[in-house]
């Protein structure tokens, strides 16, 4: 078996934060979840099926076939909402591996069968299913929920090599990594008492911070000065982080430079928090946390006391923004209100205290290209495509 389908069939419900990737693609650790799947089973994607509005979207920068069979007679689809967390082997031929819940982890299928469990999410009659523990997640809390074993896990196998010399203070007794391009200040303190820390190519750690692990910094990636890393925290590359953060996932090219608390949260893309920014993670009553993920989604209850914000991508907070208990910041939402802004705000609204209006797609696109050309880089015209969808749609309903 040469490869295998890395599948997203749009069974979970994860806000905004899909709106412009699969969810294979969300960093659920210090890796992309199809990147610990890789690992795990030891086998590359030969190609990946998405829902169809990601098609040409995920076709912009994926680098295999997306909704295109690959060569074999009988092919192995791997669920991309998988954590990838458990050792499973690649199951015989006709054969699907599902856990107690019964959500397919992988399925091995003669090649019409494959693609019509794919279109459909038909398995055949004759398939034989095998019971195994694996965790699947469902909403972006269930992350949340694994996000201290994803991070040992990925960190574990990091390639980047373990620090020698003196480079930084260290207390505890896991290991630090650090990439010999990487920039350390002087002052920085790394706690690894409950897991490793992880400082990748070019990434900057500015004087004073203190990490602790487990704690992934990207590449490219800048701690501000006197910076709070606390436990379980992800950041991607390009981000810019500082204040107090603690058991969060920057998925990449997102700014919180500035003083300010983040909590059990989750941040897309290109995201701006303002100078002063704080988030609530915790409810005063302690109750468990219930958190709607859309405007037209029904609340849920996340079976978690702490839980912070999902953060749609290309979404801005003006300073001095207080976000509540398990708020959903829907894709390129701007806030800048002196009131908390609602726990579920839709995307693409302008908020200020004046009011709210849906925020014109020409205005916000000029910003994106702006704020995208300071890196290098410049959205896609897919990107661009699926982005103005997304604002017309939420304008057709009114959503500002």
């Amino acid at each position: 078996m040469s490869g295998f389908i890395i599948h997203d069939d749009g069974q979970g419900h994860f806000g905004p934060l899909t709106d412009l990737r699969p969810v294979f693609r969300l960093r659920t650790g210090a890796q992309w979840t199809t990147q610990r799947i890789a690992r795990r089973i030891g086998l590359t994607p030969a190609a990946s099926w998405v829902p169809v509005p990601l098609r040409e979207l995920h076709a912009e920068t994926a680098r295999r076939p997306v909704n295109e069979l690959p060569d074999g007679d009988t092919l192995l689809c791997v669920n991309g909402r998988w954590s990838g967390l458990e050792s499973l082997a690649a199951p015989a031929a006709s054969t699907v591996l599902a856990n107690a819940d019964g959500e397919v982890v992988m399925a091995n299928l003669p090649r019409r069968d494959a693609e019509i469990w794919l279109r459909d999410g038909t398995l055949p009659e004759d398939a034989v299913t095998d019971t195994v523990e694996a965790v699947v997640y469902r909403h972006p809390w269930d992350i949340l929920d694994h996000l201290d074993a994803t991070l040992q896990d990925d960190l574990s196998a990091s390639d980047v090599p373990v620090m020698s010399g003196d480079r930084l203070q260290v207390h505890g007794g896991h290991p630090v990594h650090i990439h010999p391009t990487a920039e350390v200040l002087p002052g920085v303190v790394a706690d690894t008492t409950n897991g490793p820390v992880v400082v990748d190519d070019h990434a900057v750690i500015r004087s004073n911070a203190v990490l602790t692990g487990p704690c992934y910094v990207g590449p490219r990636t800048v701690i501000s000065d006197g910076a709070v890393i606390k436990g379980r925290c992800s950041f991607g590359p390009d981000c810019r982080v500082g204040g107090e953060v603690g058991a969060s996932i920057f998925q990449s090219c997102s700014s919180k430079a500035h003083e300010g608390h983040l909590g059990d949260s989750i941040v897309g893309c290109w995201v701006n928090l303002g100078a002063g920014t704080v988030n609530s993670n915790l409810l005063n009553t302690y109750s468990e946390v219930i958190v709607r993920l859309d405007p037209d989604a029904q609340s849920m209850k996340t079976g978690r006391i702490f839980m912070g914000s999902i953060i749609g991508d290309h979404v801005r907070t003006a300073i001095g923004t207080r976000i509540m208990t398990g708020s959903v910041l829907g894709t390129g939402s701007m806030i800048a209100t002196t009131a908390s802004p609602p726990t579920t705000v839709p995307a693409f609204s302008w908020r200020t205290d004046k009011g709210c209006r849906n925020y014109r797609f020409d205005k916000f696109i000029d910003v994106a290209r702006t704020v995208q050309a300071r890196r290098g880089m410049e959205p896609g015209p897919a990107e661009t495509a699926a982005l103005d969808r997304i604002a017309a749609a939420a304008a057709s309903r009114g959503e500002g």
